[in-house]
C-alpha cells in the first residue's frame, strides 16, 4: 500500500468505470471531494452506494456532467438529484444488495472507503458501517482508503488487509455523528404503546430516530433484551449499562449486539470502539430472513410515510417522488412474522407535521408499496394499538380507523363504507 495525497489516490478512477462509495458515518468525504476534483479529466464515472454524509458533490454541477449516481438508498443529500434524469435510485432489499457485487450483476472497479489505523497485524477496520462495505472490497477490482485513526475498531467480519489497498490517504478528524433529538409528547405516546408490545427476552431491530428512541427510554424495566438489528444507535446504551439489554436468550450470537452499522455520538462510538460484544456483519448476513428468525420473539419496529385501510405500506416514496428507500424493512417484517413469539410493528405518528393523516383510503398515485398488506401485523400510533393479521379487509379499515387521528376518522369511515359496501 502507498500512502500519498488524497488527489494521488483518486488518480486510480478511469473514465466509464463504475465506483462503490462507503456510506453512513464513514463517508470517506476527502477522497470524494478529491474524486470530484478530478471532473474536467473523466467523464461516465458511475457511483454507487447507499446512504452517504457530507455533500455528495458528484450530484451537483458542475460534477454531474462527468458523474452518475446509481444509488441503493436515497439520504437527504441526494434526494433531489435522484429524482431528476442525473441519478437514479435502485430498488432493492438491504440484504441483497450485496448479491449485486457478487454476482456481477454491477461488478465495480473501484472500491472507496474509509478505515481504522492498522493493527500490528496489518489490518484495519471499517468501523461502524461494514454493511455493504464488505462485499464491495471483496468483489472490486481496486480498493483505495483514508486511513483516519478516529475509526472505531469493530469487532466482527469487517477488516481489510493493508496489502488488499493499493493507495491510501491519512485524514484525522471525527468520523459523523448524529445527535439524540428531544423527544416530544406525541413521541412518548407511540414509545408507550410500542413498549407495551415488547416482552422480556425479545430480540429487538429498531432504526434511527425519536421514535425508535421514545420506545428505548420505555424498556427500563424490561429484561433479558437482545440486539439483533442492521443498525442501531445511542439509544441502547443506557439499557446496556443498566442491564436490560443483555443478549442472553438470542440463538444467534448470544450476549452480542449483531448490527452492520451504527450511527451516532462520539459516546456510541466509543463504546463500540474494540467491544466484543458488538459484532458486526455484512448487510446479507444481518439482514438474512433465515438467520433473524432464528432469534426468539424478535419484535421489529419500522416506520411508514402512508398506510392504506387495507394495511399496504409505503416506507420510501411521496407519491412517485423517491424519498429514501426499501432498506432493510421487509427483510425484518419477515423475519420477525416468522420468529417465535415475534412481533413486526409499524410505529407511525397518526398525523404529517401540516395535518394530513397517514392513515389514508389508498396511497398516493404513483406510491411504492414497500410492504405488503400480506406482511403486516401491528400498527402503532399516538391512539393505540391494533393488530391486523389474520384480518379481513373490512376489520382492517375499522381497526386502523381506530387509531387514526380523531380529525379524520369519519373521512376514513366514509372511504370504507364507499369502497366495501357495508
Amino acid at each position: 500500500m502507498k500512502i500519498t495525497s488524497a488527489e494521488e489516490v483518486v488518480k486510480i478512477v478511469n473514465s466509464g468505470d463504475r465506483v462503490f462509495v462507503q456510506g453512513a458515518a464513514m463517508t470517506p468525504n476527502e477522497l470524494i471531494d478529491a474524486l470530484c476534483d478530478r471532473h474536467k479529466e473523466i467523464k461516465d464515472v458511475e457511483i454507487i452506494s447507499i446512504h452517504t454524509e457530507g455533500d455528495a458533490k458528484y450530484t451537483q454541477e458542475p460534477y454531474i456532467n462527468s458523474f452518475t449516481l446509481n444509488s441503493c438508498f436515497v439520504g437527504g443529500n441526494v434526494r433531489k438529484s435522484v429524482n431528476t434524469p442525473n441519478a437514479d435510485y435502485i430498488p432493492i432489499f438491504l440484504s441483497e444488495i450485496p448479491w449485486l457485487f457478487k454476482r456481477n450483476i454491477l461488478p465495480l472497479d473501484v472500491a472507496i472507503v474509509q478505515v481504522s489505523s492498522p493493527d500490528k497485524h496489518g489490518y484495519c477496520s471499517l468501523g461502524v458501517s461494514v454493511d455493504v462495505a464488505l462485499p464491495a472490497i471483496r468483489t472490486a477490482k481496486k480498493i483505495i482508503a483514508q486511513i483516519n485513526p478516529n475509526v472505531p475498531r469493530t469487532h466482527g467480519t469487517g477488516i481489510i488487509h493493508i496489502d488488499q489497498i493499493e493507495f491510501a490517504t491519512e485524514v484525522d478528524r471525527p468520523i459523523h455523528e448524529h445527535g439524540i433529538g428531544s423527544i416530544s409528547d406525541l413521541e412518548q405516546k407511540i414509545g408507550v404503546n410500542v413498549a407495551s408490545l415488547i416482552e422480556d427476552g425479545a430480540t429487538l431491530q429498531m432504526g434511527i430516530g425519536n421514535i425508535p428512541n421514545a420506545v428505548l427510554t420505555n424498556l427500563n424495566n424490561h429484561k433479558r433484551l437482545g440486539i439483533h438489528t442492521e443498525m442501531f444507535s445511542d439509544g441502547v446504551l443506557p439499557l446496556i449499562e443498566s442491564g436490560v439489554i443483555t443478549g442472553e436468550e438470542k440463538a444467534v450470537k448470544v450476549g452480542k449486539i449483531v448490527s452492520c452499522f451504527a450511527v451516532g455520538s462520539g459516546k456510541l462510538y466509543d463504546f463500540i470502539d474494540d467491544n466484543p460484544i458488538c459484532d458486526f456483519r455484512d448487510s446479507g448476513y444481518t439482514n438474512d430472513t433465515a438467520r433473524i428468525r432464528r432469534n426468539p420473539k424478535v419484535t421489529a419496529i419500522n416506520s411508514a410515510i402512508e398506510i392504506d385501510l387495507t394495511g399496504q405500506v409505503c416506507a420510501d416514496t411521496i407519491g412517485s417522488y423517491q424519498f429514501s428507500g426499501v432498506g432493510g424493512q421487509m427483510d425484518f417484517i419477515r423475519g420477525a412474522s416468522l420468529s417465535n413469539g415475534g412481533k413486526p410493528i409499524f410505529a407511525i405518528s397518526s398525523t404529517t407535521n401540516k395535518g394530513i393523516s397517514k392513515i389514508t383510503p389508498f396511497l398516493k398515485q404513483g406510491a411504492g408499496v414497500t410492504t405488503t398488506r400480506a406482511h403486516v401485523h401491528y400498527v402503532v400510533t399516538e391512539y393505540g394499538v391494533v393488530n391486523l393479521y389474520g384480518k379481513n379487509l373490512q376489520q382492517r379499515a375499522k381497526a386502523l380507523t381506530s387509531i387514526a387521528h380523531p380529525d379524520h376518522r369519519e373521512m376514513l369511515e366514509k372511504a370504507a363504507h364507499e369502497r366495501f359496501k357495508g
